[in-house]
């Protein structure tokens, strides 16, 4: 007598990716925020300490310039330090993955296995809640939550180069993105249809795009707030970004290489950003308290420099 097998639970087997995508993008989340809290809550806003200092300074300029990097009460201290070290890894990290994408075959088999297993466990109603993910990073959206935060955070701290912050996070990690496309052309997935019109596959836009532009709306949004809040926008950006990151994996779009290599090359291109505004609004090696009171001094020249 042949074995009864139980019925297949296929409500179950349609949230597995989604229930994967909530949980690697919630630890992402978690990191981000834990690592964004102990920066600000124990180092930033600190400079080295005394006898550090002191040392440092009994070795001259070269000693001095590193000692600036590193203060985190000047403008271009650490926070600019920090920028480049993230530009820098981002870079690398897009070269490897752009060499190792046509080159490595252990690479090609975690990118098959993982578009072999999304496609194993998606369905009609899973893949309009990816979709639905997907397109945070969507062009439209993208516009359409600019505009809103931009007003609002105008608003709360006025600046006029919050439109062209944002614009060029957004316009340059697109333009960015796509010629680091061109030049790699790497096919995408077969296993979809859809995914053969998309133009080439390497790194992600959409993760690229998620990446950028949370990680700036963060910032934006994190102005003149508390660490605690600070932090808590640091892990919500990292989380939608790497929920973008997966719903393409997930949705056979792109290779898992492909967004990985978009989140690095849009929180690079963030990075580039932000250390290129904040030289371009402050004086070099301003302290960030006036530096923070600048838009209050170009409307009342006598404005106090405290914030």
């Amino acid at each position: 007598m042949a074995p009864v097998f139980p019925p297949l639970d296929t409500g179950k087997l349609l949230r597995v990716p989604v229930i994967a995508l909530l949980v690697v993008s919630a630890a992402a989340g978690l990191l981000a925020w834990r690592a964004a809290s102990a920066a600000l809550g124990t180092w930033w806003g600190r400079a080295p300490g005394a006898a550090v200092a002191r040392e440092l300074r009994e070795h001259g300029r070269v000693a001095r310039f590193v000692r600036g990097r590193l203060d985190a009460e000047v403008a271009t201290g650490l926070a600019l330090t920090l920028a480049l070290a993230a530009i820098a890894v981002a870079g690398i990290l897009v070269g490897v993955l752009a060499l190792l994408v046509r080159r490595s075959d252990a690479l090609a088999g975690v990118d098959s296995s993982a578009a072999r297993w999304a496609q194993e466990h998606n369905g009609a109603a899973t893949h309009r809640i990816l979709q639905e993910v997907t397109n945070l990073a969507s062009t439209e959206w993208v516009v359409v939550i600019a505009v809103v935060v931009g007003a609002v955070e105008w608003a709360r701290v006025p600046s006029r180069w919050i439109p062209a912050y944002l614009t060029a996070v957004t316009l340059g990690d697109s333009l960015v993105t796509n010629a680091v496309k061109d030049a790699v052309d790497r096919a995408r997935p077969a296993i979809d249809p859809v995914a053969a019109t998309l133009g080439p596959s390497f790194p992600s836009g959409h993760s690229s795009t998620a990446a950028a532009f949370f990680a700036a709306l963060a910032l934006l949004a994190g102005r003149r707030r508390t660490h605690a809040r600070k932090a808590a926008l640091a892990g919500l950006a990292a989380g939608t970004a790497v929920a973008v990151a997966c719903s393409r994996v997930l949705l056979d779009l792109h290779w898992l290489s492909d967004v990985i290599g978009g989140l690095a090359l849009g929180w690079g291109w963030f990075a580039l950003c932000t250390a290129a505004f904040g030289g371009w609004l402050v004086k070099f090696g301003a302290p960030v308290e006036a530096a923070a009171a600048q838009p209050a001094r170009a409307r009342d020249p006598s404005a106090s420099t405290r914030v």
